[in-house]
């Protein structure tokens, strides 16, 4: 199952990363998507064997809500913003991800999808992603309905705690400061869009000028070169990135 083994990937690489640099108290901490399981275990709000057993059961019941109907995703690049996402509307479709720079991530019915690529908003290209359906959307409630009980059956175990490091939440990219409710945030995003952008625009107000992704990183440093103009960014997929790290920021831990 995907979901576990990307958020166990970064916390690895978030464990050796910490063992050789010092991280300020006030370094904001972010994940897009499922990518928030593992910020919420690198700001310790929960644990990390805490965040793969609820990523596992998270991508399971999206995997059996993806089964109720045929439902996919299509990036849409370019393009006016609201008359990309007034096409979005009248297809019956929704911005799963807006991740920035004119560059949405549509939702929906197959065939609302295909029907999307096929003709797409004046000046934007529309690419079919090879998807199992619908993320971030309505058609998810049934796994945000599994998911809820679950979290409140094990809430004893997760015991939320305040978060260590500021952070941000992919509904509106604000800064969570408590542990349990940033825990009920996790469960409700699954039908929500990942407003990634937003997310990008706190970083930048506060002052963000670093940014480092941990595996499998490349996607979110790319959108942050292009939102955030200047911001020094790496990525930690090797051990050999993970040096470069240590060499460009410095260590101390």
């Amino acid at each position: 199952m995907t979901q576990p083994l990307l958020v166990a990937s970064a916390l690895l690489a978030w464990d050796q990363l910490r063992l050789e640099v010092t991280v300020p108290d006030d370094a904001l901490v972010a994940g897009h998507s499922v990518g928030e399981l593992a910020a919420a275990a690198i700001a310790e709000v929960i644990d990390a064997e805490q965040a793969v057993a609820l990523a596992a059961v998270r991508g399971r019941e999206m995997a059996a809500a993806c089964a109720v109907e045929p439902t996919t995703m299509a990036a849409v690049l370019g393009g006016d913003a609201d008359a990309v996402l007034a096409r979005l509307a009248e297809l019956d479709l929704e911005p799963a991800n807006r991740n920035g720079s004119g560059q949405v991530v549509a939702a929906g019915r197959t065939e609302a999808v295909d029907e999307l690529v096929a003709n797409p908003p004046e000046g934007a290209r529309v690419r079919a992603l090879s998807v199992a359906g619908a993320f971030h959307t309505r058609f998810m409630e049934p796994a945000e309905k599994a998911l809820a009980p679950w979290v409140g059956e094990h809430r004893d175990e997760l015991a939320p705690a305040a978060p260590s490091h500021p952070l941000l939440q992919n509904a509106d990219g604000a800064v969570v400061g408590d542990g349990g409710e940033f825990l009920d945030r996790l469960v409700a995003q699954v039908t929500r869009s990942v407003r990634w952008d937003a997310c990008m625009e706190t970083m930048g107000q506060r002052g963000v000028d670093t940014v480092i992704e941990l595996t499998p990183a490349g996607t979110l440093t790319g959108m942050v070169k292009r939102a955030l103009k200047g911001t020094a960014t790496h990525n930690v997929n090797t051990p050999d990135d993970l040096q470069k790290v240590v060499e460009a920021i410095g260590g101390g831990a």
